[in-house]
């Protein structure tokens, strides 16, 4: 037998798979998707097996083979190996890197150094070194480190250092000189936990008897046997201490009798191990849900391969739609994932599906520790759970069964990762779909042009959209061939738009009032609250009820200036300024995290008169403590939920109404329900309508759509103020009427005309460097041969963009240019990138210029 491995080594030369003998006693063992030991030139690395094969194509006698297998399942199922290498062609990235993304960070390999004894050395007492042609005797301390190592088979470098502090140089010595060989050992960062367990015998009556037999002066002995008795079941050592009340030393010396054992037992870490979660029944649907699920329900039922998109309007009862169809799903024997934002990932989500389907649910998400997440993930991975809830990676679950994908709030721009591999989970989610002829249903208040315009159409964007890159035409043919081990290669999903347009029970919308800030300075209110929203905030505390302030920006101030030269305090390391932070006294960057005393006299005029201009969250709540003395904030944004379980603890007090304002950037702006919220206000509206970015207009409207829809969700009337310097701009008057439509048919109108997504794909490679001179050659050298090979395929309109320096021009220290590819169609031209960057191998590899490519990027900074 004979196995295909992709090696751990991110790199264009080592990107295809290696062929390695499989020894006969790990045939039993090795399936597609383990992992594997392997050697590689001097080195011994892991590798995935993504084949198997009887054959090879050249001399047998030459393939080495796999040295260990690493688990005793294999961690990635045959169709997630299969979908891997459709990440790696279509988001040209490296296959390892997209196989590595799909494993918890706990079986990402960890190497270390260690030493053996050479075959053959160091056999007797008076042992000979060949040194320079010159035989000489080896030392007494090379003698005590050889042996050492001998004893122990083999030893990380860093252990033997620390053991024979005093003898670096000998150990260095006998490397060199051949007696002891370095290796290099797999380990993963974490194993399973082992918890001390205390095991009562087969027959627990004994116990009694045994318990007679002891003296008096045994009491506690006596103790621990008639517990067992009375609890003749495996129980932590540490639990039955608390229990009995008596100390390890009097179980081990009933154990060392033989009338009970204590093993090492694995146990799962629970997140929620301290949580009760209050079960929940299925309630009864309103007429548009109703509708919504029977769609649903008729497609899981008869395994129809679908998309749907559901435009359901905040508080239209979604989730309760969404708990449903999973009901369905598992009553067909199938497997259901749930991906949702990362920031609406709140412990009330998980709440809702964890009261409805208990311990069948697991969570993945980055606020769980590492050994949490990789129990979460082997509970999916021994299918104890048929459920799962989760950010964006949570699409990589070892389902063999899947029934249904839900992605909530599918709009949401975190779904795309930003670093290599950059997936978008959304299409990801649609592949996998394909793959168990199963249903994706995409849920927003306010959907995606791009999910949009696929309904509109009626089908997805053509079978070449998640073609693996087989391009079909004659002049496409042209472009490089990419082996494909993949049947990812005519998916043609439909799309289908199921809408629910009123909230549950009939209640209103809010009504949204679009405050102008130009109008609040004109007339003297230099304040950040604007008359309208302060009145607002002022009867909310008088009738006990809530509010949320959403401002999207973190820190006190956005930047820090000096009024007398105009100095901006500038990151030395990025091309950004820094951000002003009262609770620590410091400027930061958000960038790279580099920090500095804040300032008190200007650095290049040493003017006094140096202040803090904008404003952050930090500042709106120092202003809120002014303005409404005994009020009650709390904080949410990157700084004050750093913490494990910080947004549990805020999110909790919220609800049991220990504050009156809950204050944040966007991560209060989705996913939150609290019956007392009856206002909610918008600071700053437009901040990211100045970004230099063509969705900016797209992600203000849904933002501001998304955080009023946190008003008046249940009885309580809800009311909305957006305070903006540009109320006629059409994203904040639909917003303000929550008409999506009406948005959507204007965005829909400029990007057609300005040749933007969805009309258009675009493809965005950013080159980063230390020197600028070398990075604008090869920034113009990769643009000169991607028009090269965009005009060998002329029936695909491609249109080369730059190099222009990025809108972030330095970040650590690295220049950064971009090119961006604009082209028309569904056809992917991920082949035409990778071709162009062949030209740049060497100039990588030699030089360390960094090359990032982004298929349909969400952010162009």
């Amino acid at each position: 037998m004979y196995a295909k491995v992709i090696v751990d080594v991110p790199a264009k030369q080592t990107n295809h798979a290696f062929d390695y003998f499989v020894p006969e006693p790990m045939r039993d063992w090795v399936a597609v998707g383990s992992r594997v030991g392997v050697p590689f030139g001097p080195r011994k690395l892991q590798g995935f097996v993504v084949e198997l094969d009887t054959q090879v194509d050249y001399d047998p006698s030459k393939v080495k083979p796999l040295t260990e297998v690493m688990d005793l399942y294999p961690p990635l199922t045959p169709d997630l190996v299969e979908l891997a290498h459709w990440i790696s062609q279509t988001y040209v990235c490296h296959e390892v890197t997209a196989l590595q993304a799909m494993i918890p960070g706990a079986l990402k390999a960890k190497y270390e150094r260690h030493v053996k004894v050479a075959d053959g050395g160091a056999e007797g007492v008076e042992i000979e070194m060949q040194a320079d042609g010159q035989h000489k005797m080896l030392l007494p301390e090379q003698l005590e480190i050889i042996e050492y190592v001998r004893g122990k088979g083999t030893v990380e470098i860093g252990a033997l250092l620390h053991k024979f502090a005093a003898a670096g140089g000998a150990v260095k010595q006998l490397i060199v000189e051949g007696m002891l060989h370095e290796v290099q050992m797999i380990k993963d960062r974490m194993s399973a936990k082992k918890v001390l367990t205390v095991i009562p015998p087969e027959q627990p009556d004994m116990l009694w008897e045994w318990a007679e037999q002891l003296p008096a002066r045994a009491a506690k002995q006596k103790q621990v046997l008639s517990y067992l008795a009375q609890h003749p079941v495996p129980i932590k050592l540490s639990e039955l201490l608390h229990e009995v009340g008596v100390s390890a030393t009097t179980v081990k010396s009933l154990a060392e009798k033989g009338w009970l054992s204590i093993a090492e037992v694995e146990v799962f870490r629970d997140p929620y191990a301290e949580r009760t979660f209050r079960r929940t029944e299925p309630l009864p649907l309103m007429p548009a849900q109703q509708a919504v699920f029977a769609r649903i329900e008729q497609a899981v039922t008869g395994n129809t391969r679908q998309v749907f998109l559901l435009h359901g309007v905040t508080g239209s009862g979604k989730t309760e739609v969404y708990l449903q169809s999973i009901q369905t799903c598992l009553d067909e024997g199938r497997e259901a994932i749930v991906l949702v934002p990362e920031i609406s990932l709140t412990p009330q989500m998980v709440e809702r599906f964890k009261g409805r389907f208990g311990d069948q649910v697991a969570v993945l998400h980055s606020r769980l520790s590492h050994g949490e997440r990789y129990d979460e993930w082997r509970k999916i991975m021994l299918k104890q759970v048929s459920v799962v809830i989760g950010a964006r990676s949570a699409i990589f679950a070892p389902f063999t069964r899947i029934g249904l994908i839900i992605i909530d709030e599918e709009h949401e721009s975190s779904y795309k990762q930003e670093e290599s591999p950059k997936y978008h989970a959304r299409d990801v989610a649609i592949a996998r779909a394909g793959q168990h002829q199963s249903v994706v249903v995409l849920g927003s208040a306010t959907p995606s042009l791009e999910s949009m315009k696929r309904t509109l159409r009626g089908k997805a964007s053509t079978q070449q959209l998640f073609d693996m890159n087989h391009i079909q035409t004659a002049a496409a043919a042209r472009l490089p061939d990419t082996a494909v081990r993949s049947s990812i290669d005519s998916l043609n999903v439909p799309f289908e738009l199921l809408s629910m347009p009123t909230r549950v029970e009939g209640r209103p919308l809010p009504p949204v009032h679009i405050v102008d800030m130009r109008e609040e300075l004109r007339t003297g209110n230099r304040s950040m609250f604007s008359r309208p929203l302060y009145k607002a905030i002022e009867e909310r505390l008088h009738k006990k009820e809530q509010t949320v302030l959403l401002l999207n920006r973190r820190g006190y101030s956005t930047f820090v200036m000096c009024r007398t030269c105009g100095y901006v305090a500038e990151c030395p390391h990025c091309d950004i300024s820094l951000t002003y932070h009262q609770s620590s006294h410091a400027i930061r960057c958000h960038y790279c995290g580099y920090a500095e005393r804040q300032l008190t006299t200007c650095p290049s005029c040493s003017s006094e008169h140096i202040r803090h201009f904008g404003t952050g969250t930090q500042r709106v709540e120092e202003e809120l403590n002014k303005l409404f003395p005994g009020i009650r904030v709390i904080r949410m944004d990157v700084d004050t939920t750093r913490e494990k379980g910080a947004h549990e603890k805020w999110l909790t007090m919220f609800r049991n109404r220990q504050a009156d304002v809950l204050l944040g950037t966007q991560m209060v702006a989705k996913g939150l329900d609290f019956p007392h919220v009856t206002l909610v206000g918008a600071i700053a509206a437009d901040t990211v309508l100045n970004l230099p970015d063509f969705r900016a207009a797209e992600r203000t409207f849904q933002l501001l759509t998304q955080v009023a829809g946190r008003a008046g969700r249940h009885d309580l009337p809800g009311e909305v103020y957006v305070q903006t310097y540009a109320p006629e701009h059409y994203s904040i008057l639909t917003a303000s009427k929550h008409d999506y439509h009406g948005f959507m048919e204007k965005e829909m109108t400029l990007r057609q005309l300005h040749e933007y997504p969805p009309f258009y794909r675009l493809i965005l490679l950013t080159l980063s460097h230390e020197q600028l001179p070398l990075l604008m050659r090869t920034a113009e050298a990769l643009a000169a041969r991607l028009k090269e090979l965009a005009a060998e395929v002329p029936t695909i309109p491609i249109e080369i963009l730059g190099p222009v320096a990025s809108p972030i021009a330095r970040i650590k220290d690295r220049y950064r240019f971009q090119c961006m590819i604009k082209y028309r169609g569904d056809t992917a031209i991920s082949g035409l990138v990778q071709q162009a960057l062949t030209l740049l191998q060497d100039v990588e590899r030699q030089h360390k210029l960094t090359i990032s490519v982004d298929v349909d990027p969400q952010m162009l900074m």
